[in-house]
């Protein structure tokens, strides 16, 4: 029965387009990147409308719907809000950096 749900869950999520909404700084970050990274941060930003939590992508540690992806050297932070169907961007940047 459990599988079955998750099938189900699955299904909903992948039918409902999240809506994306970037923090005015990691706006700022993210045209601070060098061009051919930004576009790679960009599109991987833009794919989380269609799914908020991609394979590949880690929940942070101490937030309760916080995640990240990598997208080589450079990580998106971001939050998840299933209630109002939206994923806020709330920081992009190298890998060395994106943690403080």
């Amino acid at each position: 029965m459990g599988r079955f749900r998750e099938e189900v869950q699955e299904e909903i999520r992948q039918q409902v387009s999240y809506t994306l909404v970037l923090k005015r700084s990691a706006e700022k970050e993210l045209l601070a990147l060098p061009k051919i990274q930004a576009f790679k941060v960009k599109a991987a930003i833009e794919g989380l409308a269609d799914n908020p939590r991609p394979k590949g992508c880690k929940k942070m540690a101490g937030a309760e719907d916080d995640y990240r992806i990598r997208v080589g050297n450079y990580r998106v932070v971001y939050s998840v809000s299933d209630a109002e169907v939206t994923v806020w961007v709330i920081k992009v940047g190298h890998r060395k950096d994106v943690y403080r």
